[in-house]
């Protein structure tokens, strides 16, 4: 079931959990570009209502990423 151990190890719940710090680095570096580009350039095409909504994307992937985490 290579799906499943994929899933499994994406999501973290594997039995035996891994410390991954480097991705927890990438991961956090690409969320926070893409939070400032993002509210960039929703900022110049002015939609401001979807801007709380990249913010609230954005907390939540910090989020759970730090619980997933051992």
């Amino acid at each position: 079931m290579p799906i499943k151990k994929f899933l499994l190890y994406i999501t973290n719940n594997e039995d035996k959990p891994r410390d991954e710090a480097a991705f927890d680095m990438v991961f956090f570096i690409v969320n926070t570009a893409a939070l400032i580009i993002g509210g960039a350039y929703l900022a110049h095409i002015r939609s401001w209502e979807w801007i709380p909504f990249l913010i609230i994307e954005y907390t939540w992937a910090i989020d759970t990423m730090r619980h997933n985490r051992p």
